[in-house]
C-alpha cells in the first residue's frame, strides 16, 4: 500500500550486538504495546575490530558477529497488508537493488539458502522474527568487512559456500559506508512505498 505510513530511521553508528540486541527487544516491547506506532529501522554498524560470538535462544545455534551494516526492522505487517513471505522478499530486493548499482548481480538463494547471494557467495543475511505481526531483527548487507574469519565459518549450515561483500564483488571504487548505509535506506524506503522518512 503506497504513501500511507512514515518510516522513522535511527541512525546510530557504531553499536556493540548485545547494546543493539537490548535496543531490539525493547522497541519490539514498545512497538506490541502500542508505545510505539510508528514503523521503525535502524541503521548502525558493527565494531570494526570486534568479533564476537553470541549464543541465541532460538535453535541454540551460535552466531558469530563480524563487523557487518545491519538493519534492524520494526513493522506492523498487518497495517501495510503485507505477508510474512513478501515481507522477505521485500528484504531481498533492497539487498540485491544496492548491489546493483554497483555493477554486482545478486539473488536469492536457492531452496534452503537464505539471504543474498553472488553465485555461491553471500553478501547478504536475512534473519527476521514475526510475532503477533510486528518485525523485528532484520537484514545485514557486507559492504566492506573483514572477512578473514569467514573462512572458518560456513554460512547457514551450506557446506561449500562462501561469505563476500560489496567491495570484493565490484571493480568500482566505493563511496564511504555511511553514503552507502544511505543508499540502502533509500533503496529500502522505495521498495516498501514510504511516502517520507524522519531520521532521528
Amino acid at each position: 500500500m503506497r504513501g500511507l505510513r512514515n518510516l522513522e530511521v535511527w541512525k546510530l553508528g557504531v553499536v556493540n550486538y548485545l547494546d543493539a540486541l537490548k535496543l531490539q527487544e525493547k522497541l519490539a516491547l514498545d512497538r506490541k504495546l502500542h508505545h510505539r506506532r510508528c514503523d521503525t529501522l535502524l541503521s548502525l554498524q558493527q565494531p570494526l575490530h570486534n568479533s564476537e560470538f553470541h549464543y541465541r535462544r532460538k535453535g541454540e545455534d551460535i552466531h558469530f558477529m563480524v563487523p557487518t551494516t545491519p538493519f534492524y526492522i520494526y513493522i506492523s505487517l498487518r497495517h501495510i497488508v503485507l505477508g510474512a513471505h513478501s515481507f522477505g522478499e521485500k528484504i531481498e530486493s533492497t539487498t540485491i537493488e544496492l548491489a546493483a548499482a554497483y555493477g554486482v548481480k545478486a539473488c536469492p538463494g536457492q531452496s534452503g539458502e537464505t539471504g543474498v547471494w553472488v553465485g555461491e557467495r553471500k553478501i547478504g543475511a536475512i534473519g527476521v522474527q514475526i510475532l503477533t505481526g510486528i518485525t523485528s531483527h532484520g537484514m545485514a548487507f557486507n559492504i566492506d568487512p573483514d572477512l578473514s574469519h569467514s573462512r572458518h565459518i560456513v554460512p547457514c549450515r551450506i557446506a561449500g559456500k562462501e561469505v563476500t561483500s560489496l567491495r570484493r564483488e565490484t571493480d568500482l571504487v566505493l563511496p564511504s559506508e555511511e553514503i552507502l548505509q544511505e543508499m540502502l535506506i533509500s533503496c529500502f524506503a522505495r521498495i516498501f512505498y514510504y511516502s517520507d522518512l524522519i531520521l532521528k
